[in-house]
């Protein structure tokens, strides 16, 4: 029975934008599902009950291990589904890609300007002030891009590196498995064959990267 990975979306997308790794994760061996959400219509506790739902209904079918991709916002989700209920779900293996687990100055920029509710909706409240640490049983392995073109450069850029909506720095926890910088920007990291390849063997090995011989 092929592992599932539950793929969420990030925010002002919809489910179809996850396709192109769902198609790669289906090549690699794994059953991809695809959770369509209304990102900043909805509340959070509505996104969130309803991706533990998912992972409860596949347990109830008999995985064991159920696996997670998320970009952006969708990342943010599944970490803070996982701050929470990680101990009484299955068994199994995170990747995020461009998500601001640490927050997202952004996020804040806007808040700060009085956009936050137009720009974010109700997701402002998970965007904003990040988790401190991993603490979920389930291993994360953090994608981040590093190619400057996003809606942060309309908006006053960001510190160090960052893939034009993310800093690399908001993509990192401590606690974390691993942590992995590609060439893409924020949107590219879907399209990216890096990215998709990282994710892939995470799911494998528990390493974004080739390990290292002995």
């Amino acid at each position: 029975m092929a592992a599932p990975v539950l793929l969420l979306h990030g925010i002002w997308m919809r489910g179809l934008t996850m396709r192109p790794l769902a198609r790669r994760l289906a090549a690699a061996g794994y059953a991809p599902q695809i959770l369509d959400y209304a990102s900043i219509n909805e509340p959070v506790e509505a996104h969130l009950d309803r991706l533990r739902g998912s992972v409860l209904a596949l347990a109830d079918r008999g995985h064991r291990e159920v696996h997670y991709l998320g970009h952006s916002l969708g990342g943010v989700l599944i970490a803070h589904l996982l701050d929470r209920h990680g101990a009484n779900l299955p068994a199994g293996r995170v990747v995020t890609m461009g998500s601001p687990l640490a927050g997202s100055a952004l996020a804040l920029r806007l808040t700060r300007w009085h956009l936050g509710l137009l720009t974010m909706g109700h997701a402002r409240v998970v965007l904003t002030p990040g988790l401190s640490h991993w603490h979920a049983p389930q291993a994360l392995g953090s994608i981040a891009g590093r190619l400057r073109l996003g809606w942060a450069m309309l908006a006053g850029g960001l510190p160090g590196p960052h893939d034009g909506t993310v800093a690399v720095s908001e993509t990192r926890l401590p606690g974390m498995r691993d942590h992995l910088v590609v060439p893409a920007s924020h949107s590219g990291l879907l399209l990216s064959a890096a990215a998709a390849q990282a994710a892939i063997r995470f799911f494998d090995t528990g390493a974004l990267g080739w390990p290292e011989a002995d």
